[in-house]
């Protein structure tokens, strides 16, 4: 298993997508796709550090709670709600 798959310990869950639908985000990967495909927004600092931090957590040079913190960070930077 890679590390993108690794279960985060607290997931978060986000309303995205049109309509909306309430998502659990559990991993990198689903972080990862959930701002490729689904975000409100398509550029953003907080959005680009998170896709980066996503980059380096597959590539084994961070943590998968550091990629949670991000894509928190870009969640709230694009105004989706979230919970977790």
């Amino acid at each position: 298993m890679t590390t993108t798959n690794s279960l985060w310990k607290n997931p978060v869950v986000v309303s995205i997508g049109e309509p909306p639908v309430e998502t659990v985000i559990e991993t990198t990967q689903a972080a990862a796709w959930a701002m490729i495909e689904d975000w409100p927004m398509e550029d953003g600092t907080a959005l680009d550090r998170a896709l980066a931090v996503c980059a380096a957590v597959d590539a084994g040079k961070r943590k998968p709670e550091d990629a949670r913190h991000a894509f928190v960070e870009a969640a709230k930077e694009a105004g989706v709600f979230i919970r977790g």
